[in-house]
């Protein structure tokens, strides 16, 4: 009986002591603080100057506290590029970490629709994670045809057809269209603000895509911003592009800068100087258009500062394309000319991001999503082209990173105002820029001492070496990243 008895007070006391040892492992996984999924909120611009806010420098007038502020807590990448410089075919390499000839968006017609079952967007991954996620503003990818057409990937969906309009637009709000009054900008923010504070599972992490209209063109101001910089004069463009007479550069060049009288060009080596100024208030216009976006990346902020969200929310805010204010005597964007593809991009996250950091290496719009998803601890699916930032979140530089980058540009029905067929190569020294044109030149650029891209240099033989070697190393970015379109499908279509 004795022996019977040790063997039960044995059994208890061994149970005692795993339960002891469990609880304490229980209590451990308790205090041990969880990790937090990130918010994100991506803010974008259409057609935003890489340069055009204050902290830049380049319009001593310029007011954008919330761009500045939000540089000053965060990181600016100062040589963050598109690769593609049009509105759909950008959009759609930020949402799904691919080139234009990967997706299959490399034009802004309707008839244009990107492959989003074999290239999910970034937002499908974060769904499949557990996130909430909102479209609300401009896509350009919205073609609805008389019915809802939601794109994949959003939980909610505030969005227009094409580029929309100013005041009073037209919404597809869920799949409801309904003209909504007031200014655009201001119209996105408030829904940005009634999602995030009242619309969506405040229990899951959220992933809000804020894209603007602003500041496209007509580059249409609220109307309380009418007046603002009157009295301000805009500087000439940095390194006199301006004076650009297009002598030595390609012929395409000289048609394109005839505008609408193209039809009437006659060959000439080069151009007479265009007078600085007749296109200043179109330009003042587009900086005073700006002033609704910081006002509306300060308020989208402040609601997450007051909801206890802003610490753990990746905000992330950039530009579909560049877009030239003069340079060159150009508007718009598209070709491969730095203010075209060079675009603004900051991201403020404090968890991960040193306030005030400065990052220099060459990123593209294709290293967002592989971004997103590591900041997700989510793996990289195989089709992304883009490799993730946080590698460069660090105060040093990346021992391992991109030493060159590849630009495409398809040519539409804007022809020759959108330029041709282009492929560049751009590495910290020099540009090449290919356009496909049997009877007309390329260009070189040496970007270190002509940053302005004034002096082509493909005819120079001292650089026959250099071109050589961005041939070369073209021939590696095409082979990398799949490079191989059809590059004229959808004008045969657009002629049927």
């Amino acid at each position: 009986m004795t022996h019977h008895l040790n063997q039960y007070f044995i059994i208890v006391n061994n149970m005692k002591i795993y339960y002891f040892l469990g609880a304490l492992i229980l209590l451990a996984s308790c205090s041990t603080p969880k990790t937090e999924q990130p918010n994100f909120l991506f803010i974008l611009v259409d057609d935003q100057p890489f340069d055009a806010m204050g902290f830049k420098g380049r319009y001593p007038f310029l007011e954008t506290p919330n761009m500045d502020k939000l540089a000053k807590q965060g990181a600016n990448f100062n040589n963050y590029f598109c690769t593609q410089s049009i509105c759909s075919p950008s959009r759609a390499s930020f949402l799904t970490g691919t080139y234009s000839h990967i997706h299959g968006v490399n034009q802004n017609h309707h008839l244009v629709d990107p492959d989003w079952e074999s290239y999910k967007p970034y937002s499908i991954h974060l769904q499949n994670a557990g996130y909430e996620t909102a479209m609300i503003g401009k896509i350009h990818m919205a073609h609805f045809n008389g019915k809802k057409h939601i794109r994949p990937g959003f939980d909610y969906w505030y969005s227009f057809k094409g580029q929309g309009k100013y005041f009073n637009p037209e919404i597809n709000d869920n799949g409801i269209e309904k003209q909504v009054k007031g200014y655009m900008t201001d119209i996105l923010t408030n829904e940005a603000v009634s999602w995030l504070t009242d619309k969506r599972d405040t229990n899951k992490p959220f992933s809000l895509c804020l894209w603007h209209k602003a500041v496209h063109e007509d580059h249409l101001p609220a109307p309380r911003h009418e007046k603002l910089y009157e009295n301000d004069t805009l500087p000439y463009p940095p390194y006199n592009t301006h004076k650009e007479t297009f002598e030595g550069k390609p012929e395409w060049q000289r048609i394109k800068a005839f505008d609408t009288q193209w039809k009437d060009y006659k060959s000439v080596d080069k151009l007479p100087e265009k007078p600085w100024g007749s296109k200043s208030d179109k330009y003042m216009r587009l900086l005073k258009t700006l002033a609704a976006v910081d006002e509306s990346i300060g308020t989208v902020l402040e609601t997450l500062e007051q909801t206890g969200e802003l610490e753990n929310t990746v905000v992330i805010f950039s530009s579909d394309n560049g877009y030239f204010m003069g340079e060159h005597t150009y508007w718009d964007k598209r070709i491969a000319y730095e203010n075209s593809i060079r675009i603004p991009m900051i991201m403020r996250f404090p968890e991960k991001i040193k306030a005030g950091i400065q990052i220099n290496e060459m990123c593209l719009n294709i290293d967002l999503a592989p971004t997103i998803l590591e900041l997700a601890n989510i793996e990289k699916p195989a089709y992304m082209q883009g490799e993730s930032m946080v590698k460069l979140f660090g105060n040093e530089e990346a021992s391992e990173w991109r030493e060159s980058i590849l630009f495409e540009y398809y040519v539409d029905d804007a022809y020759p105002y959108a330029g041709p067929d282009i492929l560049a190569v751009k590495t910290d020294n020099y540009k090449l820029i290919d356009v496909f044109l049997e009877n007309d030149i390329d260009e070189l650029y040496d970007l270190q001492n002509d940053p302005g891209e004034m002096n082509n240099l493909i005819n120079n033989p001292e650089f026959d070496e250099i071109e050589k070697e961005l041939r070369d190393e073209m021939e590696i970015l095409k082979k990398k990243y799949k490079y191989n379109p059809d590059r004229d499908w959808w004008l045969r279509e657009v002629k049927k």
